[in-house]
């Protein structure tokens, strides 16, 4: 697996050796070793999958806080997405700077988000599914958001964003202003 750091510290883009024939191809999708080697120190303790019918479709930007934040190491298995990672660890002199990057089934990448970051994806293609991998599991009480579309964080979305496929949820979440 090769990878790649960002600007803003802490997300790595993760390319792993596809090995084709005429069958297919096979990959090594995860390897904690290495994973604790190269990129962060950490434990994974769930697995999430979702399906998005629609292009066009934004899931995000959530996080998890504290006591129990998640650190999401994401995969697209069908279709493409844009992903996204905004920084929003306190005192980080990268506070409210994102990432991002164009993860596809066909290629296999994977970003990893780290925990004091939010993060959100938009479906490029229709029925994709996204897979991750968390380190801490789901708490309903610590869920959060803020909004995908914030000027104050600038996302450039590969989409109208006026045209996005949300969830009631994400349409009303709080600007980054307000984690200040």
């Amino acid at each position: 697996m090769q990878f790649e750091k960002f600007a803003v510290p802490g997300p790595a883009l993760i390319r792993p050796k596809m090995i084709g024939d005429s069958r297919g191809y096979f990959m090594e999708a995860f390897k904690a070793d290495w994973f604790r080697e190269n990129i962060e120190n950490v434990t994974f303790v769930q697995d999430n999958q979702s399906l998005s019918a629609q292009t066009g479709t934004i899931r995000g930007l959530h996080y998890q806080r504290d006591p129990v934040p998640q650190g999401k190491l994401v995969r697209c298995l069908k279709g493409a997405i844009y992903d996204v990672a905004v920084d929003i660890r306190k005192g980080s002199d990268t506070f409210g700077q994102w990432v991002g990057a164009t993860l596809t089934a066909a290629a296999g990448e994977q970003l990893w988000v780290p925990e004091g970051f939010a993060h959100g994806f938009c479906t490029l293609e229709p029925d994709t599914e996204v897979f991750y991998k968390v380190t801490n599991p789901y708490s309903q009480p610590h869920d959060a958001g803020i909004a995908f579309d914030d000027p104050e964080i600038g996302i450039t979305w590969p989409i109208d964003v006026t045209k996005a496929v949300l969830s009631d949820k994400d349409r009303i979440q709080p600007k980054l202003a307000s984690l200040r």
